[in-house]
């Protein structure tokens, strides 16, 4: 086992982000150097495009209307 030292208020700030998740401080760690540790591995372009189709199902349209253009151009004389 290591020991890390850390200022108590940055050991809280972690503790709250892995509590957000619902995990322990040391499970939400282990988590993360996992997922560190693990290669990644390029996907396939089906594997993107699936990857892709399933984040456009959580995004909802603009309450405004209005476009990414719009948006990049706002305030832009």
């Amino acid at each position: 086992m290591t020991v890390i030292e850390l200022p108590d208020d940055q050991a809280a700030a972690l503790n709250a982000k892995a509590a957000a998740q619902g995990l322990t401080l040391t499970a939400w760690l282990r988590t993360l150097a996992e997922l560190d540790a693990s290669p990644q591995t390029p996907r396939s372009a089906k594997e993107a495009v699936e990857r892709i189709l399933e984040l456009q199902k959580n995004v909802k349209p603009d309450p405004e209307g209005w476009t990414v253009k719009d948006y990049i151009n706002y305030g832009r004389p």
